[in-house]
């Protein structure tokens, strides 16, 4: 037996490929606007930049750049070989970019009162990833 066999049957946990160079960025200062410029497909860049325009009272910002950023993310996803369901945990850092989108854009559809996609993306962050649903909320 495999040691990374997954015994309940479900999927295989995604791990998004790391990709340092937003997330060093981000985390020196530098702006996310910059960032998601020179980074398009960095999930965490646009999460940062709908977590700013959330703070700052900009809620349609923010669901735009949140949904970006999610939109970035399920690419990602998708070519690290996601099937559309499954683990991504937030443990694995790579991964934290898309789910803090995906949290955003929860966060924001909710506050415009787009109540069916706020409980369609907080139950895919919770599907996701239960640590993530813990913490960003």
């Amino acid at each position: 037996m495999s040691i990374h066999e997954n015994l309940l049957g479900g999927p295989a946990p995604t791990h998004l490929p790391d990709d340092p160079e937003p997330r060093e960025l981000l985390a020196a200062g530098t702006p996310p606007a910059e960032v998601a410029a020179k980074y398009p497909t960095s999930s965490l860049a646009w999460a940062q930049l709908a977590d700013e325009a959330y703070e700052g009272g900009r809620v349609i910002e923010s669901y735009a750049y949140a949904r970006t950023g999610y939109h970035r993310g399920l690419d990602s996803l998708r070519r690290a070989g996601w099937k559309g369901h499954g683990p991504v945990p937030f443990e694995h850092e790579p991964n934290r970019g898309f789910l803090r989108a995906l949290h955003a854009l929860a966060r924001a559809a909710g506050a415009i009162g787009e109540t069916e996609e706020h409980e369609r993306c907080s139950t895919f962050l919770r599907d996701s990833s239960p640590t993530a649903a813990d913490i960003l909320s």
